[in-house]
C-alpha cells in the first residue's frame, strides 16, 4: 500500500462517515431502496421553484433515468403518472426496483427495466417527462446520453437533470467508507483505491462494493469508474452543444452562509452542492 493511501487511512479515523444508504443497509436499518423512497421529496425540491410535482408527474409518460433500485422513482409514482419506466445500466436494479413497486402498490403504473441512457430502445418522441436525478455524473457517455434523452422525449416536454459537481466534498462518490471532505482533491486515486478497498474489504457487501466503483483500464491501471468526474465546467461546456433551451437554470450552494464562496471563480466548483438545470425539447 502506498504512503499516501496510508495517510488517507490514519486521517480517515478523525472524521465520521456521512449517512450513506450501503451502511444504513448493513445495518439492518432499512434497503438502500427505501432510503430512496424516503429521499424522493429531497430531488423535487430542486426543480419546485419552476415546475410543481403535478406539473412533472401528473397524468405524465415518465422516464427515470439512472434509477438505481428504484424508490425515487416510486416516489415520483405517488403523484399519479399515467406511466412510469425507471432504467438502470446495473443489470439487478430492474428486479430490486419491481419488487419494490409491488410492494407499495405502484406496479401498474412503474416498471423497470436495465439500459443505457445512451443507447435507449425506446421509441422517438415517446416521454413527457424525464428525470435525470444524480445520473449525469455517472453516464459514461454524457452527450450521447443528452442527445437519446431529446431524440425519445416528446415535443414540448422537459428534462430535469441535477448532479453534484465532482469537486462536491463528497464528489468521488466514496463518502460509505471514506469520511474526508474533498478526500479526491488532496489524495491521488490510486490511493483512493487503496484505501477503499481496504476499509471495506470485511464488510459483507465489501466485493460488491469494490466491483461498483472500481475497473480495470487495458493497461491494467485501476481507475474509479462509478464516476466520470463531471465537473461545472465539463457541463457548461457539454450544454454549448444542446440546441434545445434550457429553461431554467440554478447552482446550489453547500449552505446558504457559503454562497459568496460558489460564485467565486476559483472556488466555485468546490463550494456548489448541487447543478439543477431543466430542459425544454421544442416543438
Amino acid at each position: 500500500m502506498s504512503v499516501s493511501a496510508q495517510l488517507l487511512l490514519r486521517l480517515n479515523r478523525v472524521f465520521p462517515l456521512p449517512v450513506h444508504p450501503f451502511n444504513l443497509a448493513n445495518d439492518g436499518q432499512m434497503s438502500y431502496t427505501e432510503w430512496q423512497f424516503q429521499k424522493g421529496d429531497q430531488t423535487i425540491q430542486f426543480f419546485l421553484p419552476f415546475h410543481s410535482q403535478a406539473e412533472m408527474f401528473t397524468g405524465k409518460t415518465v422516464l427515470d433515468i439512472g434509477c438505481g433500485g428504484g424508490g425515487k422513482t416510486c416516489y415520483y409514482a405517488t403523484f399519479k403518472p399515467k406511466s412510469m419506466i425507471g432504467i438502470d445500466i446495473v443489470p439487478h436494479y430492474a428486479e430490486e426496483g419491481n419488487a419494490f413497486a409491488k410492494e407499495k402498490g405502484l406496479s401498474d403504473v412503474v416498471s423497470f427495466m436495465t439500459q443505457d441512457a445512451a443507447n435507449m430502445t425506446f421509441a422517438d418522441n415517446t416521454f413527457d417527462t424525464i428525470i435525470m436525478n444524480d445520473a449525469m455524473e455517472h453516464v459514461g457517455e454524457p452527450e450521447k446520453t443528452l442527445e437519446e434523452c431529446f431524440r425519445v422525449l416528446k415535443p414540448g416536454g422537459h428534462l430535469y437533470i441535477n448532479f453534484p459537481p465532482y469537486y462536491h466534498p463528497y464528489g468521488a462518490h466514496l463518502s460509505d467508507a471514506i469520511g474526508i471532505p474533498w478526500v479526491h482533491a488532496l489524495f491521488p486515486e490510486q490511493a483512493l483505491i487503496q484505501a477503499y478497498k481496504q476499509l471495506v474489504r470485511d464488510l459483507p457487501d465489501g466485493a460488491d462494493r469494490i466491483s461498483f466503483r472500481f475497473s480495470t483500464q487495458p493497461d491494467g491501471r485501476e481507475t474509479i469508474s462509478y464516476i466520470n468526474q463531471m465537473t461545472i465546467k465539463r457541463f457548461r461546456r457539454i450544454q454549448q452543444g444542446v440546441k434545445h433551451p434550457a429553461v431554467y437554470e440554478r447552482e446550489v450552494p453547500l449552505r446558504n452562509q457559503l454562497s459568496a464562496l460558489a460564485k467565486l471563480p476559483g472556488l466555485r466548483e468546490f463550494f456548489v452542492k448541487m447543478v439543477v438545470c431543466v430542459y425544454r425539447k421544442e416543438q
